[in-house]
């Protein structure tokens, strides 16, 4: 079976679907090709900061997920290791232009927010891609069901692994020498954390907790693991004794919100990033293909700025490529498909300008932070302190003081 489509883009994650929500808003329709057989929801939330909310505002999205999830006011770092009083942190401050926004999103509820705003046959599931080739002007999409779908833009929203992201050059990510285990706890009643972020560090691992809502907490624990722990992936039960015994010096309510996890809302896997030179000096677009989220930028998780970095794509990414399919052509047939061909390729390259150097810093920046934070060692926790109460506030809401932009063109 043929196909023709278009603009298609691989990947119903939060990339992919902030992508054609935007290109829907802009009038474009869009095919969004998912390998599973629903919407994916691994990793069950992530910090959603003033950066994020802007783009999700731009989409037609902030209001309804704020209605479903509480303000975060502050963080509170502490040391796992010994008893002292944690460094206190506001995200009550305001920023460049306007004030600081922070929750925790379920990433369930996200993706369903923006699942229902697009038309219906957006989204086709169990559709994994296995090959791309070229067709003069168009790039031909090969399924596993022997689909073949020809299409004017191919968009890689498929994760670390991306398909799309080896098509145009892209090198494997390389693994960070840590692991992440995460997940998500129901207390049924409040709680107890309050609106407070609570970050703990330890002996060479970190822990996070965050509220939700009331009565939901997501949290993460980070590792280096050894090779006796890689067998702690595929076994919940063992993943969840592991943290217990690994928390430290932790809060009553922090160690109850392991102990309660259902073992069906714990998930572990290694953490991966890509180099930032290659975002700096690869290719972030190829003719008519490109990629964004995290077949463009996997990062470490240590600033929170994966998703919120895969919601600003998809708002510029939708923005850039609007402005090249909407424009009007006066030619007909292959000189029409060669002009529509370059006019994609320049929209697709500022989208890569847009986004190199944004990229680039995000991925430095969490690499560096992580070192930092899962340092052993007397003299890296020594610099880890004192990063802690002069720098981590400020960067944190530093690299979140941005704006994507609105959906509009010219």
């Amino acid at each position: 079976m043929e196909l023709v489509e278009e603009v298609v883009i691989v990947g119903a994650g939060i990339a992919g679907l902030t992508t054609s929500l935007g290109l829907h808003r802009l009038g474009i329709r869009s095919l969004v090709l998912e390998s599973s057989a629903g919407l994916r929801v691994t990793g069950f939330a992530f910090t959603t900061w003033t950066n994020a909310w802007r783009a999700l505002d731009a989409v037609g999205i902030g209001h309804s997920l704020r209605q479903q999830h509480g303000f975060l006011d502050g963080l509170v770092a502490s040391s796992s290791v010994v008893s002292k009083p944690g460094t206190q942190i506001s995200f009550k401050v305001k920023g460049t232009i306007g004030d600081h926004e922070v929750r925790c999103v379920r990433r369930k509820l996200l993706l369903e927010a923006l699942e229902k705003e697009l038309p219906d046959g957006t989204i086709r599931y169990s559709s994994k891609v296995v090959s791309i080739e070229e067709s003069g002007y168009l790039k031909l999409v090969h399924l596993a069901d022997d689909t073949i779908i020809k299409t004017k833009v191919l968009i890689g929203c498929d994760g670390v692994n991306s398909v799309v992201a080896r098509f145009i050059g892209f090198k494997k990510p390389a693994f960070a020498g840590r692991s992440a285990i995460r997940g998500y706890a129901d207390f049924k009643v409040n709680h107890g954390f309050g609106s407070k972020f609570l970050q703990l560090f330890g002996k060479g691992v970190r822990s996070g907790f965050l509220p939700c809502d009331d009565t939901t907490i997501y949290w993460f624990f980070t590792y280096i693991p050894t090779g006796q722990d890689k067998e702690l992936e595929d076994n919940p039960t063992e993943m969840k004794q592991f943290v217990l015994s690994k928390l430290g010096n932790v809060p009553d309510h922090a160690r109850t919100s392991v102990e309660i996890t259902e073992l069906d809302s714990i998930t572990s896997s290694p953490l991966r990033f890509r180099h930032p030179w290659e975002v700096l000096w690869g290719n972030i677009s190829k003719g008519n293909v490109s990629v964004a989220g995290d077949a463009l930028h996997p990062m470490t998780p240590d600033i929170g700025q994966g998703g919120c970095a895969a919601l600003e794509d998809g708002v510029v990414l939708a923005r850039c490529l609007a402005e090249a399919l909407k424009k009007e052509l006066n030619v007909e047939g292959k000189e029409k498909e060669r002009e529509e061909y370059k006019r994609v390729e320049m929209g697709l390259k500022k989208y890569a300008a847009e986004r190199r150097w944004r990229s680039f810093e995000l991925i430095s920046t969490a690499y560096i932070v992580g070192a930092i934070q899962q340092g052993d060692g007397k003299i890296m926790n020594i610099l880890r302190d004192a990063f802690l109460a002069k720098f981590l506030a400020g960067l944190l809401l530093k690299k979140a003081d941005f704006d994507c932009g609105k959906l509009n063109i010219s």
